[in-house]
C-alpha cells in the first residue's frame, strides 16, 4: 500500500499538525493498524519512536510500508520534514524534530530506549509547541508519559491508546497517570480522531492557523 509517487503534500508549512507516535512491547501490529487507517490525502508529518532492536535490512520500515497508504522511511540527520510522510526512527538513535528538520542522536537511553519516546515527544513539543500531537501506543515501560506531558504543557494534544486495548497497558496507563489526555480510544478510534484533528481547514476558520506560521 506504500505510495511510490509524489506525494501532493510536500511543503511542511501547509499543515496545520506534526504527528509523533510511540509505541514498544506490542507496538508494531498497533502501529500498522493505525498506519492502514490513515488516507493517502493525510497533510500531517507521521514520526514515530517505536521500541526495537537493530534493524540493518530495514525490515520495520517494509512492514509498516506494507500498510500505509503514505511515504514510510527512516530519515537520516538533518533530512527535512515533509508533509503526508510516516518517518521511523532509526534502530539505536534518538530522533529528534528541529524546525523543518529531524537530527539524529546518540545520547543516553531513556528509560533503558533508544530511540526514546519521550526524547521525540519533547523535540515535537519543544519545536511545536501547540501544532504537537502526541499518540502513546501500547508498551512495556513508562517511556512517553514525561514526553507527553512535555506536548500537553506546550498546548498539544495528547492521545492515548485505550489500556484495555492495548499488548501492554504499562505504557497508556503512566501517560494517563500525569496527563489529562484529549483522547483515550482504541486504535481505529485513534486513527479516526487523527484525520479529524490534522483535516486541512481554510485558514480564516481555524484560530491555529497564526501558530502555524509563527512555528514555520
Amino acid at each position: 500500500m506504500n505510495s511510490s509517487g509524489t506525494h501532493r503534500a510536500s511543503r511542511l508549512e501547509d499543515v496545520l499538525d506534526v504527528v509523533a507516535i510511540g509505541a514498544s512491547l506490542g507496538g508494531l501490529d498497533a502501529v500498522r493498524a493505525l498506519l492502514r487507517n490513515i488516507p493517502e490525502n493525510f497533510m500531517a508529518p507521521i514520526v514515530i519512536a517505536q521500541h526495537r532492536m537493530s534493524d540493518p535490512d530495514g525490515l520495520l520500515v517494509d512492514l509498516l510500508g506494507g500498510q500505509s497508504r503514505l511515504p514510510v522511511l527512516e530519515p537520516d540527520d538533518k533530512e527535512p520534514i515533509q508533509c503526508g510522510h510516516v518517518y521511523v526512527a532509526p534502530p539505536d538513535y534518538h530522533l529528534i524534530v528541529e524546525h523543518g528538520y529531524f537530527a539524529l542522536s546518540t545520547d543516553a537511553a531513556v528509560c533503558h530506549a533508544r530511540p526514546s519516546i519521550d526524547v521525540l515527544f519533547e523535540s515535537v513539543a519543544l519545536s511545536y509547541g501547540a501544532l504537537a500531537i502526541g499518540v502513546v501506543l501500547t508498551g512495556s515501560s513508562r517511556d512517553g508519559a514525561d514526553g507527553a506531558r512535555a506536548v500537553k504543557a506546550a498546548g498539544g494534544r495528547v492521545l492515548v491508546q485505550d489500556p484495555r486495548t492495548a499488548w501492554s497497558p504499562v505504557a497508556p496507563k503512566a501517560v494517563l497517570a500525569t496527563t489529562a489526555a484529549d483522547a483515550v480510544l482504541d486504535i481505529d478510534g485513534l486513527a479516526e480522531k487523527l484525520v479529524a484533528l490534522c483535516a486541512r481547514r481554510d485558514s480564516e476558520e481555524d484560530p491555529r492557523a497564526a501558530l502555524r506560521r509563527a512555528a514555520f
